[in-house]
């Protein structure tokens, strides 16, 4: 079974379009660690997986990603970023969490 790596570190290095795909395949695993570790041990019902995620299916998390960046755009700027490959590491990693 595969190690989960650290998203939060991985998404501060994201600053061009390969650390971008290097962070989407990161994230891309531990939703597949996840999946695998919750079949081994399932998490009660309404409660975040074994690795924090709030949504289990691709159409959930970019839903939740989708609204966490558009709410995040729309409410303050404190969650821009200068650079765009961050803000869109930031906006799918949300997926993960926002509901």
């Amino acid at each position: 079974m595969t190690e989960a790596v650290d998203l939060d570190a991985l998404l501060e290095s994201v600053t061009d379009e390969a650390s971008f795909i290097a962070f989407v395949d990161a994230l891309a695993s531990d939703f597949a660690l996840e999946r695998e570790l919750e079949r081994q041990n399932p998490s009660r019902a309404y409660s975040a997986g074994a690795l924090g995620w709030e949504n289990g299916t691709v159409d959930a998390v970019l839903g939740a990603a989708a609204a966490w960046g558009n709410s995040s755009s729309l409410r303050n700027r404190e969650f821009s970023d200068a650079n765009p490959w961050r803000r869109c590491a930031t906006i799918l990693y949300a997926g993960k969490w926002y509901e």
